[in-house]
This record gives structure tokens, sequence and C-alpha cells, in this order.
């Protein structure tokens, strides 16, 4: 993904340490935090176990570590679920200790699905009607079974289970190629994916100072976080659209996501943290405390997606099993989202479950969106879906390639099965299924929009031929053989902005076209200004073009011409200057 920071400084590698380890760890507890009972008057949250195989890592001072100003009253909030914090030193994954076949199922079979503390299970809480094996579910041949649900919150455990002899395993797709590297050993026990429970649904956020206007503001700043955290990734992503090298900012960690907004709270010198609700919550929602709602999933909406996937040798003997259960989660999904007497009751379930306090589970039902058939179906099987799953994982891969945290590339159809999907799309009852995960966008101009708002900027470059505006303008190849793209990174770089405007399902996307000034006094303004702007729509044509998917009406275009350059106080940096620039604003903005 183009970071727009050029290549990495040599203190890239010394942060990269820091920061794989915890990304290694990607969500431990993805909801430990957000629901375990340290406080049990707040109604969520506490402390998650305690790391294993600790380090001890390099906290030394960053020079471009700024001060963060606050321009509220700067005095400590109350009421957030943590109310103290300690830093802690990275984790590393152990391997998996050995494997084996998987458990026989036995009379009555008896399926192991191992899953976290996280709203998005509701589905199959409700149709196994709790965690215990009893419920009777059915097979795709009418056969009986039955689900032992097993709360496994720590992924180095679920991998353990799953490898020597659990059925079925959690994920996030985010997460996936870390839980491969471990179980890639024994083809037995590698993951076959076969369904998207939910989308994360903003339970997760950046809280900054009011001084941070967008992500790239972070560059040289502080930021607090809990390691063992899909906040990771979430964080990591938010630094990539921004322009905003890893190496740039100095990340700071804390046992789970809301100590990080504690330690944030008391410390004015953090810009910004990684949390959850309800602290991200509780942190803004004074104005006169000075903080900020950067940005959350609820905006970037298409970023964290969980799945459940079986090993390989149980998908391979159990293919009518596999199936009952995805019919029975998607019509447990339709139960719940139809009937509010049904939310309550699941959300008694999961207190029962998760160990919550009563009325926990009911108010997380909202941190997620259960995924029903017509999304699974543009998850798995929309190839022009720019957050579908193959696009979701490679992302993923292509990050923790980078940071060498993965030695080899295993391929999403290698893991993706959406043999279940597709054969259900036969029947009328999920044909007739529709997309209810969609933002409905109107159309609007620029100036329409509050512009200030930005959250994200993402500066990229297209090499348009000389006055031209057609972004796949096509050229006669150099060494002759027919003719190819002017700019030869074109594709690519449409597939970026395309992902970025389905990550950012619920927001506005603004693309502007710029110019240099290395002919101003001698070319028209207003024609430079308009070439800018045919250029920026040629740009939204090819993304609509190449992703259908995308709501025209969320993407917006105009043209600066010589206007603003990158830098101001260099105009002259023409090649700076040649640019289209990708703005991110949120709804809550319009």
């Amino acid at each position: 993904m183009t970071n727009g920071a050029g290549k990495p400084k040599p203190a890239f590698f010394i942060a990269v340490l820091v920061v794989v380890a915890g990304l290694i760890a990607l969500a431990v507890m993805r909801c430990k935090g957000k629901s375990d009972t340290a406080d049990p008057g707040n109604g969520t949250a506490g402390a998650p176990k305690d790391p294993k195989d600790p380090k001890n890592p390099k906290d030394s001072k960053n020079p471009k570590d700024i001060p963060a100003e606050n321009p509220g009253d700067g005095k400590p909030i109350p009421g957030l679920t943590a109310d103290k914090y300690d830093y802690e030193p990275a984790t590393t994954l152990p391997p998996v200790p050995g494997t084996s076949g998987y458990t026989a199922l036995g009379k009555p079979r008896v399926v192991k699905f191992a899953v976290n503390v996280w709203a998005g299970w509701a589905p199959i809480v409700w149709a196994n009607q709790g965690a215990k094996a009893g419920k009777i579910w059915k097979d795709a041949k009418g056969g009986e079974f039955q689900v032992d649900l097993q709360l496994a919150d720590d992924p180095v455990a679920m991998g353990n289970l799953v490898a020597n002899g659990t059925h079925i395993g959690w994920a996030t797709v985010d997460m996936l190629p870390l839980i491969i590297e471990r179980l890639k050993k024994d083809p037995r026990t590698m993951p076959r994916v076969y369904q998207q429970v939910d989308w994360s649904n903003g339970g997760d956020g950046i809280v900054s100072r009011a001084n941070i206007k967008e992500i790239g503001d972070l560059r040289g700043k502080t930021i607090v976080l809990a390691q063992n955290s899909p906040s990771h990734f979430f964080l990591l992503t938010m630094l990539a659209n921004g322009g905003v090298n890893p190496s740039e900012v100095k990340m700071k960690f804390t046992k789970d996501a809301f100590q990080a907004a504690q330690a944030y709270n008391q410390n004015p010198d953090i810009a910004a943290c990684v949390s959850w609700a309800p602290d991200i919550y509780t942190l803004t929602e004074n104005p006169k405390s000075g903080n900020k709602l950067l940005v959350s999933t609820g905006t970037a909406n298409k970023l964290i997606a969980d799945v459940w996937f079986a090993r390989a040798d149980f998908a391979r003997d159990n293919p009518e099993i596999v199936e009952g259960l995805v019919r029975g989660i998607l019509d447990a999904e339709t139960e719940l989202k139809g009937s509010d007497q049904n939310k309550a009751k699941v959300g008694e379930m999961l207190d029962k479950f998760y160990n919550l306090p009563g009325g926990t589970g009911v108010k997380m039902l909202g941190d997620a969106h259960w995924t029903n058939y017509a999304e699974n179906r543009d998850f798995f099987l929309v190839a022009n879906n720019p957050t579908n799953f193959q696009r979701t994982y490679e992302a993923a891969v292509s990050m923790y390639k980078k940071l060498r945290v993965v030695d080899s590339d295993v391929e999403f159809d290698k893991i993706m099965d959406f043999s279940v999907i597709k054969k259900l799309g036969a029947e009328q009852k999920y044909a007739e299924s529709k997309n209810s995960y969609e933002f409905n966008f109107t159309p609007k101009n620029v100036k329409d929009l509050n512009v200030e708002s930005t959250i994200v900027t993402k500066t990229v470059v297209i090499n348009f031929f000389p006055n031209s505006f057609d972004v796949f303008k096509k050229v006669p190849a150099a060494a002759g053989g027919g003719d190819v793209y002017y700019d030869g990174k074109v594709d690519y770089t449409v597939e970026e902005i395309a992902k970025l405007a389905g990550q950012f399902g619920a927001a506005r996307v603004v693309i502007s076209g710029h110019t240099d000034s290395s002919m101003k006094g001698t070319a028209d303004p207003q024609l430079v200004k308009d070439l800018s702007e045919n250029r920026a729509k040629s740009v939204k044509e090819g993304l609509l073009k190449k992703f259908p998917k995308l709501d025209p009406n969320q993407i917006t275009t105009t043209g600066y011409g010589w206007e603003k350059p990158a830098d101001p106080a260099d105009p002259d940096n023409h090649s700076k200057n040649r640019r289209v620039e990708v703005r991110v604003i949120p709804a809550e903005a319009q």
C-alpha cells in the first residue's frame, strides 16, 4: 500500500520490532477488554490475561515526540473503565505445541466450536440457545448434531485448541495470516474459511487531542494502545492510508484498550489512544475535554471482518455439518435482526456465557454488524468488491510480509471455501436476501462538504499523458507489440483508492486533482483548473468501472489546478504538485 513516506528510515526497523509483536498477537482479547468484569459498576471491561513470553523492548525517547497541546481544561476525565494503567513489553507468538487429528464426534455428534468474547457471535449463541451442547442442529442430509461453544479469547490458546482436536476456530480476516503461520505445519489443521459472521461496527476508535485534525497529524506524536488487539491492525491501516510510516510515530503499549484510554487521560503529552467503547465516548462526550473521536470502525466500517474456519481434515470428512452450521448461523442472524425481544434474550445468553454483569451482553450488540447471506455472497463471491475476502486477506498478508512476520504466502483460495455460500444461492430465501450494510449517499458537491473535517488524506501519483485526462490512456509500447498504459501502475493505484473508499463505507470520499505551476503566467488558469478536475473525474470513472459495487454518490470530485501546492513553502516542486489527493470525510461532518 502506498504510504507516501518514501523508503523506510533506519529507525523504521527498530520501531518494527515493537510493532510486529503486537501484530502477531492481533485480536487477543477481541472483546475481553470490552466485557470482562474489572469494574461491574460500569457494566463492561477489565484486564485480559497476562501476555506470554514477554520481552523487554527498547523504550528510548524518540526525538520526534512532540507534546500534544490540549485545548481543553486538561483535567483527567472520571468514569473510565480502568482506574489505573501500566505500560507493558511486547510479546511474541509461540509455536503450536504439537498437533493431532480432530476429536472424534461420537454419539451424539458434538462439534467443538471455539469463539471469543465478542458480540459478533450472538447468532451462533442464539442458534445454539446458549453455549453448552444440547440444542439439536440438522446437517445437510438431515442428520443430527450438537455444538459445544468453547471460550478461547487468546488466539494463541485458540490455535492450540484447533491444532489438538477442536473442530472450529474463530478469526478476524486480518489475523488469518498469523493463524496460518502456526497451523500450516500440519496439513490437517490448515484453516478452511466458510462464513463471515460480522463487520466491526463502531467498537474501536482513535481518540486524539483536538489539535489533531487528521491521521497525518499523528506524525511525530505518541500513541498508546493495547498491543494484543485488533486496534493494532486498525491503527497501522489508518497510518498507511494517511501516508504516515510506523517509524514516524511512537507506540506505547498497555495491557488492554481501557488502560490505554486511562494512560491517555492522565498524560497530556500522549497525542492519541486506540481504545474501545464505552471509553472512546466517555473521553469525547464533553467538548471541554479537548478530546475528539478522530476515527472509529463506525466510519471505517469494512476493515475488521470476523469469520470462522474449520480444520481441513474435519471439513473434508464432514461437509454436511459445515453446511448445517452456515445455515443455522444465517437463519439465527435473521431471527435476531427482526426481533428486539430475541436480542434481549441473546444478550442474557451472552452475559451467562461470557460471565458478564447483567445487561452487558445486550449493550455489546451494537459493536458488530452481523452479515446476512447477501453480504456473505458479496464478501466471498464478488470479485470486484473492493473489500471482499481476497483483498482484505491479501492486504494483511502484504503488511505482515513487509514487517517480516510471515515468511511465505498462502493464497487466499487455499483457505477460503465458498462452496456452501454458492450452493445456498440456489434457494429462494437466501437468494432474495439484500445487503443491509450499504450506506445510502445523496449527491454532494465539494462546497457542500465540511472538508475541514477530513480524517485521512492519501496522496497518489498518476502519470497522465500531457494535456490528457484519460486515466487509462494507452500508448504504443516502446518495444513494440501493441499498446500499454501510459502509467504502468494505474491499475494498482486505482485499486488502492477503491479499497480506501470501500473500507470507509460510511464516509464521503473526495478526489481532487492538482497540477504543477510550470505554465503559470503562460497557460489559462481556468483551463488548467478544468484539466485537473477532469483528471479527478477520470479517476472516479475508472474506480466505478472496475468496482461497480461502489456508490457513485459516495465519491465527489474537484480540481484545484495549481492553487494548492503540496508544500506551500516550495510551490515550485513540480513533481510533488502533479498529484491526486483522496480525502475521507466522516458522515457526521456532512
